[in-house]
């Protein structure tokens, strides 16, 4: 067996294991978790699930996710709540989709709930859908006047916006619309 491969580079040999198949021990899997939450908040199923791909035994994973979250470093409440608001608030996203994006991030779903409640409790997410499809329909009503109301339509189910709350604004919006025309 050559240490060649055929595009002329070196290769691994079979007998030794690249370094990230070694496995951490409790101090470094410690210093992993620290340097990955530096970076960003982590919801506990993805900093388990980076620590491992890291090189973490399972249990010593756990344990450590375990230990910060009872030092206060990882809070999926908190996480939640936090990423509710930011997509909510800042990108104007609808409740579906931050419910799709938590899930993804293997958030539980009363937590989900809870956190989607609190984005919108300020200002209702219809108030919100209503303010992003106003800031799109400018771009929108460039084209065919025929088929603002599906791009519309289209554009907030997109960011995730409820059907019904997507019909609603885009005939409250158009009406608004064709009656200052």
């Amino acid at each position: 067996m050559s240490d060649r491969s055929p595009g002329g580079g070196t290769r691994r040999s079979a007998r030794r294991p690249p370094a990230r198949a070694r496995q951490l021990n409790v101090d470094q899997v410690r210093r992993a978790a620290y340097d990955l939450l530096s970076r960003k908040p982590w919801s506990r199923a993805e900093l388990t699930e980076r620590l491992l791909r890291r090189g973490a035994p399972e249990a010593l994973a756990r344990q450590v996710v375990v230990e910060l979250e009872a030092q206060g470093y990882v809070n999926d409440q908190a996480f939640a709540r936090q990423w509710a608001e930011g997509r909510a608030n800042r990108q104007r996203l609808g409740s579906r989709r931050i419910a799709a994006e938590l899930q993804l991030k293997r958030i539980p779903r009363p937590l989900v709930e809870a956190a989607i409640r609190q984005a919108f409790s300020e200002k209702p997410e219809e108030a919100q859908a209503l303010e992003a499809a106003r800031r799109r329909l400018p771009a929108l009503s460039r084209g065919s006047a025929a088929r603002v109301p599906a791009k519309l339509l289209d554009y907030l189910l997109r960011r995730g916006y409820p059907a019904e709350v997507a019909r609603s604004v885009v005939r409250q919006l158009l009406r608004v619309e064709e009656s200052e025309s």
